[in-house]
């Protein structure tokens, strides 16, 4: 009988030694918590920090919260408005790291504040884990597509020059839908305005990248026989009659050898003589007064009452980084709510409404480098933009969509103190060295941050993370951070905004706003 009770004494006291140890090791994981001197910076306290250590506190946000969700209506009029805000690239953990940089944890952005929310699946009909190409193709044409390809159904595979002529394959968009119900409808973004998302407005191509001519023929294509995206804002069945894009990507439309670029003095991309922005302002029908713009101070003084079709590109490609027209004092940039203002001025005159596609571009570029303060500072922006419109036009009459065309492998990870600065430090791993609240699953940031010789982590206190543009770190290298695959947020205000929650497929997306604007060919509120 003894033994038999030493033989159980010696399984539990094993037992209890592995549970010890296992306790032990989640413990020596929390001696790393606390915040490491070299930050330098306080804790902030929240601007409710006594009031959030009481029981009532968190009990009558609670009550608060339930109070305002059940005061929801579902509002069933006519969408005369609809204004899509596309954050490329701004993932849930994205919108997070704005939300805390931009006013704390607890104070949301504008657009979080939108009543009904819901989550999109964003795969391409080839690839898990999808592009803005194809993700363009879902959210404004309500078809999905393969990788790398806009405006085409998925018989059209990546650089199949003859199948993406295929009239049949081609998709038309809800800005083309608009159109066709009397509306106007523009383009606002700040990536070249030929790039994949605002392409998704207007064009059809089998590969993203045929933004001009030049790299039709690179990739073994006839130009002369495949239109290039650029062309095709100027002579396409939609872009031409756009009553107002707005974004950079000049190079795009001037010839390599012949043209000058209007800031730089640089020649352009194309290859074929052409200047395509003086054949834009040319191709509208006699007496249309057509306006180009390329700094801010033209933009500001454009007269909508005066003017019938507005084209603005304010750099050779992509917009500067907000953070960079700060510091190089790039006062002939506008930002996106100054671009938006003026769009939706040119839109409104339409007494039928509009349909108006916004698209934070820069968000993507940010995460593709590791470069988070970039990211981040752009989505605060994005959100400042969605207030201006939201403010501007009536919940009643005006359909506002915000939502993302894909994730990214950006991490808010650790165990940073409440108030941390995000871009800062969250503790200390295993080695000894300063990880960091944000990090990337793989990019650019690794060759920046592991001594690949030893085999070790840096020490990011050696670093000078002041900098803007400083590279985050990332699990393993790659030259571009890649995309993820995890759904994203929806969030809807205004007319049928109620349709946007739940969890849907994302070429949903159009066919919803169609139907709360009676636009389309599909189902329609006012039927």
């Amino acid at each position: 009988m003894r033994l038999v009770v030493s033989s159980v004494c010696v399984v539990l006291l094993l037992e209890l030694t592995v549970a010890a140890s296992l306790h032990d090791d989640y413990d020596s994981d929390k001696r790393y918590h606390p915040r490491l001197p070299d930050e330098g910076l306080p804790v902030k306290a929240s601007r409710n920090a006594e009031q959030e250590q009481t029981i009532e506190y968190w009990r009558n946000q609670a009550k608060a919260t339930v109070e305002k969700h059940l005061k929801r209506t579902e509002n069933t009029n006519i969408a005369k408005n609809v204004i899509l805000f596309l954050g490329d690239g701004m993932s849930i953990s994205t919108v997070a790291l704005a939300r805390i940089h931009a006013g704390g944890e607890e104070k949301p952005l504008y657009f979080e504040e939108f009543p009904f929310v819901g989550m999109s699946k964003t795969y391409c009909v080839d690839y898990q884990v999808p592009d803005s190409a194809c993700t363009a193709t879902a959210y404004l044409t309500g078809v999905k597509g393969n990788m790398d390809t806009i405006g085409v159904n998925a018989h059209v595979q990546v650089g199949d020059c003859e199948a993406g002529r295929n009239r049949s394959t081609h998709t038309s968009s809800i800005g083309q839908w608009a159109i066709d119900a009397g509306k106007e409808a523009g383009i606002v973004t700040t990536a070249r305005v030929t790039h994949a998302s605002p392409a998704g407005m207007y064009a059809h191509t089998a590969f993203r990248d045929w933004e001009d001519d030049y790299y039709v023929k690179e990739d073994g294509c006839d130009p002369d026989l495949v239109d290039d995206i650029a062309e095709q804002l100027v002579y396409g069945e939609t872009a031409p009659k756009l009553r107002v894009i707005l974004g950079g990507g000049r190079r795009e439309f001037l010839d390599r050898d012949i043209h000058k670029d209007y800031e730089t003095g640089k020649g352009g991309y194309r290859s074929d003589g052409r200047h395509l922005i003086n054949e834009w302002l040319k191709n509208g029908p006699v007496g249309e007064n057509r306006t180009f713009v390329w700094k801010r101070s033209d933009l500001m003084a454009v007269d909508p009452t005066r003017t019938d079709r507005l084209l603005g590109m304010f750099e050779p490609g992509h917009c500067a980084y907000n953070l960079d027209k700060i510091t190089d004092q790039l006062d002939e940039e506008p930002t996106l709510a100054e671009m938006v203002d003026k769009a939706t001025d040119m839109l409104s005159s339409n007494p039928n409404g509009f349909f108006l596609f916004v698209e934070g571009g820069r968000i993507d570029h940010g995460h593709h480098d590791n470069r988070a303060k970039y990211a981040i500072d752009e989505t605060v922006e994005f959100a400042k933009a969605i207030e201006l419109a939201r403010k501007k036009f009536s919940e009643e009459d005006t359909l506002i969509v915000v939502t993302s065309d894909h994730s990214h492998s950006v991490s808010f990870a650790g165990y940073p103190s409440r108030g941390n600065d995000v871009f800062g430090t969250a503790g200390n791993g295993r080695d000894g060295v300063p990880y960091m609240t944000i990090s990337y699953a793989n990019g650019p940031g690794y060759k920046k941050h592991v001594d690949t010789d030893a085999g070790a982590r840096l020490d990011v206190r050696q670093m000078n993370r002041d900098a803007s543009n400083f590279a985050f770190p990332a699990m393993l290298p790659k030259d571009s951070e890649t995309h993820g695959g995890e759904d994203v947020a929806v969030y809807a205000s205004g007319p049928w905004s109620h349709l946007f929650t739940g969890s849907y497929e994302q070429n949903v997306i159009p066919h919803m706003m169609a139907y709360a604007s009676c636009i389309g060919s599909g189902l329609k509120a006012c039927t």
